[in-house]
């Protein structure tokens, strides 16, 4: 009797799920949550944003590859690895850094926006672009309810930042615009 409930339950997590229990990646997540927390610390990201796109990436499957090419945790493409400096994707520490760097800039990007930064991570900033918003891919729709679920917030972040430069005559000049302040600095 015990075995078939344990069966039923078992059929029934996989039927309804599809993916591993709360148990199980709790388990999967544990080794990687400093590696996750230093990565948020440095970028200013949202741990449970990171856990949130990890867990909906592979499953905290270090060793994860899709079948277009995305490796590891964060499921990271060649190309976006090699453009923030990641030597091995399937190194958590790595990938990880890598994923959340480019988290960073599409945070800038996207001004914050939940539901666009995640579209842009899952279809690419290109899609984005075309059709001006999400892409009506159901992959990634349903990619942005995954990660929602465990992140939950409109908006990216909590303080905004506060850039100071000095203008072409001589002012002093305050901006929460990163692309105004780099633009006035390169000067």
């Amino acid at each position: 009797m015990r075995r078939t409930a344990f069966l039923l339950c078992l059929l029934g997590g996989v039927l309804t799920t599809g993916l591993p229990g709360r148990a199980d990646v709790s388990r999967k997540r544990a080794p990687f949550e400093g590696i996750v927390q230093a990565a948020a610390d440095s970028y200013r990201i949202p741990a449970d944003l990171i856990h949130s796109i990890i867990r909906a990436e592979s499953a905290y499957d270090p060793d994860a590859l899709s079948i277009k090419g995305a490796a590891g945790l964060m499921q990271l493409m060649p190309l976006t690895a090699e453009s923030y400096g990641v030597k091995d994707r399937f190194n958590p520490v790595d990938n990880i850094e890598g994923g959340v760097k480019y988290l960073k800039d599409l945070m800038s990007l996207y001004d914050g926006n939940t539901a666009l930064v995640l579209a842009a991570y899952n279809a690419g900033q290109e899609a984005v672009r075309k059709y001006g918003g999400i892409p009506p891919y159901p992959e990634t729709i349903e990619y942005i309810k995954r990660v929602q679920r465990g992140y939950g917030k409109p908006r990216i972040g909590g303080s905004t930042r506060i850039y100071r430069f000095t203008d072409e005559k001589g002012r002093v000049v305050f901006t929460n615009d990163r692309r105004l302040f780099l633009r006035a600095t390169k000067r």
